[in-house]
């Protein structure tokens, strides 16, 4: 399942399915938490099973509830047999929450997406999720829930920027991920004006070895798309790159254009290249 993009909907707003489906994002987070005031929670599960029940061409998760609320329970019977394509569990703290979770669904085999940065304890599992990476979608964090949890002002300075605990958070959730070999996804952008801040925000996260991100509007996702897709230029350069090496099969470093090259450079040629749609 590619995830380079991840448009959340409100769960109780399915007048806006069809138009998030046709948004151009590689899936749906088809929200059930935060964005459902607690008066509308059962509306939400009913538009969302009636909508996962209908034929769609795009891979739609759901986020359910914290397993702390007491909610997951009806939201998990809700979704019946929907057949969502994964599950996104706020307020994970590690491994553990997400045996909890596959313990609820009862056998049910549903990815998940852990939101893994929510609470000062999850913090400090970030690390856990190896063991249980068969299980996963992918990782993700959140920049909102965290500053909540421990009484801070913000997580951002003035310009935008993270301040630097939730630089180390967001560094952590980014090594948690791929120590589990599992897709690393960006937080979301809150500002839906600013394209061209978001253009940025989101290079720097494929820059840092992020491969998507989550939106919150669907004019989010062509430029987060754009963002996180390889340029004509990168492609050609580790084209070059695995050429040489495939030139030279018992070299253990080459020049290109003047450059050093050697093990890391082919092996991230290699990521790059197995991204691309096959022709």
């Amino acid at each position: 399942m590619k995830l380079r993009s991840l448009l959340f909907v409100p769960g109780d707003r399915p007048d806006r399915f069809a138009k998030a489906a046709a948004s151009g994002a590689d899936a749906l987070i088809l929200d059930l938490e935060d964005s459902v005031a607690a008066a509308n929670k059962a509306s939400a599960r009913h538009a969302i099973a009636q909508w996962l029940r209908q034929p769609r061409d795009i891979p739609a998760f759901v986020r359910t509830n914290p397993l702390d609320s007491g909610l997951v329970a009806e939201d998990l019977a809700a979704i019946g047999d929907g057949d969502p394509d994964g599950l996104m569990l706020p307020k994970a703290e590690g491994a553990a929450s997400v045996e909890a979770l596959l313990a609820m669904l009862g056998g049910r085999q549903i990815p998940i997406l852990p939101i893994a940065s929510e609470t000062a304890a999850a913090v400090f599992q970030l690390g856990s999720y190896a063991s249980v990476a068969r299980h996963l979608a992918g990782l993700t964090w959140g920049a909102e829930d965290l500053p909540a949890a421990i009484g801070a002002a913000t997580a951002r300075e003035a310009d935008g920027s993270y301040t630097a605990p939730y630089q180390m958070v967001r560094a952590l959730t980014l090594f948690g991920a791929h120590a589990a070999s599992v897709p690393a996804v960006e937080t979301v952008f809150p500002d839906i004006r600013d394209s061209d801040a978001l253009a940025a925000y989101a290079a720097r996260g494929r820059r840092d070895g992020f491969t998507g991100m989550m939106a919150i509007h669907p004019a989010q996702v062509p430029v987060i798309n754009a963002a996180f897709a390889p340029t004509d230029a990168e492609i050609a350069h580790a084209r070059a790159i695995v050429s040489a090496f495939d030139a030279n099969p018992d070299a253990g470093a080459l020049q290109l254009d003047g450059r050093m090259i050697d093990a890391p450079h082919l092996k991230q040629a290699q990521r790059l290249l197995a991204q691309l749609p096959t022709e």
